[in-house]
């Protein structure tokens, strides 16, 4: 009985990808996992079956006439399993939908946005990870996350870029006595920056970059407040505690409400933005497409205003 042993299921995943995106580049990309790793998965696979399962062409890759049947086998298998198990995670019979992102952009672009998409799907629930962290998506469950890093070198779909602008509440402009009308305006005033308790003293990179960039590198403010998250200094910068550097687009909800502006022009590109993956796992899920479409649809509703 020893021939009718099933590979494991980790294995199987792996060729599924791969069968699906005919490269073992893109399938890495997928499952967040390197060329080479792919690659040995599906060499140990085919040594396991004793049969090729695909054909190494140069920079293409097909299935074989066995690699075909598998790949049917393989992904009609894990639909059940994906299905069912999301079916025993639902409580009482309503779809739960699980998204990864940081919590700046959790807090002041998703969040806000999120009852259009739950009141047009009845029966379906969000579940929101608000971290720092990368997760794995496969490893932990996730369907789908919003990634932020430097544009162009990010998996997945292209959400937007980021400029950075100083904005303030409305009342700092009317105080006597500290004007704001230039960047070099700013020596009067407290500073709200992003930090952690490990970095030390001084002016973190993106104040310090966006300084350089407006000939203002030596400024020095009047003070300066730190925080570990985004959203607790647009906190304080609401609150009428100082300057932040704001993150377009995902506080431009906060600018067309008045609650921030920005005092004179400029914006700099910090030439990073945020992209959307899907898992393997959501993308045979109906509601795991409506809202990743739904994601796209917010952020292009971006791009037109």
């Amino acid at each position: 009985m020893a021939n009718q042993r099933l590979p494991s299921l980790d294995r199987l995943k792996v060729f599924d990808a791969a069968a699906r995106q005919r490269s073992f580049t893109r399938a890495a990309g997928e499952l967040f996992l390197t060329q080479s790793a792919v690659s040995r998965q599906i060499a140990a696979l085919e040594a396991e079956l004793g049969l090729a399962l695909f054909v190494r062409r140069h920079r293409a890759l097909d299935l074989t006439d066995d690699g075909r049947r598998l790949a049917a086998a393989v992904a009609q298998a894990l639909g059940v399993l994906e299905t069912t198990v999301a079916q025993l995670r639902q409580p009482h019979g309503r779809e739960v939908l699980t998204i990864t992102t940081t919590p700046g952009l959790a807090s002041l672009w998703l969040i806000p946005r999120l009852a259009s998409f739950t009141q047009a799907h009845p029966g379906v629930d969000v579940r929101i990870d608000a971290s720092h962290d990368v997760r794995s998506m496969e490893r932990d469950g996730y369907d789908l996350a919003i990634r932020y890093g430097r544009s162009g070198a990010l998996a997945g779909t292209p959400l937007f870029d980021e400029v950075l602008v100083p904005m303030c509440a409305p009342a700092l402009l009317k105080r006597t006595g500290a004007p704001l009308k230039s960047p070099a305006d700013l020596r009067h005033h407290t500073l709200l920056q992003i930090g952690s308790a490990s970095a030390g003293h001084g002016i973190p990179s993106e104040w310090a970059s966006w300084l350089t960039a407006v000939n203002a590198a030596h400024l020095e403010p009047a003070a300066l407040l730190t925080f570990n998250t985004y959203d607790t200094a647009i906190a304080a910068a609401v609150a009428g505690q100082g300057v932040v550097l704001g993150r377009r687009p995902i506080t431009d909800r906060l600018l067309r409400s008045k609650a921030l502006v920005a005092p004179f022009e400029g914006q700099w590109s910090m030439e990073h933005g945020y992209s959307l993956v899907m898992s393997a796992a959501a993308r045979r899920r109906p509601a795991a497409l409506a809202l990743h479409d739904w994601l796209l649809q917010q952020a292009r509703a971006k791009e037109a205003r």
